[in-house]
């Protein structure tokens, strides 16, 4: 499937398959990664990241920079994710979250 094609299966989704690679990068720890890094830093680095990283989104966001707009969004995520993960936390469980206020 290329980039700009789309599955009906949600679990073929981008941030399915960063979250399933940032779990096996908690587990296996591998050397030279950013993502084990921010592991061994602990929550109190994961979190401060987040916040960098909101911070530079709101920025872009403020000078109308699409392009470090998005940037800087993909970096959010990226780091949201990891946070998900070091408190065991699952997509899936901030899906049915949104889903429950859609039903709501």
């Amino acid at each position: 499937m290329t980039s700009t094609e789309h599955s009906d299966n949600p679990r073929d989704s981008i941030l399915f398959e960063l979250e399933e690679l940032l779990n096996k990068r908690k587990k296996e720890l591998p050397e030279n990664s950013y993502t084990t890094r921010l592991f061994r830093d602990g929550a109190d680095k994961i979190i401060q990241k987040v916040g960098e990283e909101a911070v530079e989104v709101l920025i872009a966001s403020k000078n109308s920079d699409r392009d470090e707009i998005i940037l800087e969004t993909a970096d959010l995520i990226y780091h949201l994710l990891v946070l998900l993960a070091e408190k065991e936390i699952s997509l899936d469980d901030v899906l049915g979250e949104l889903a429950n206020r859609r039903k709501g």
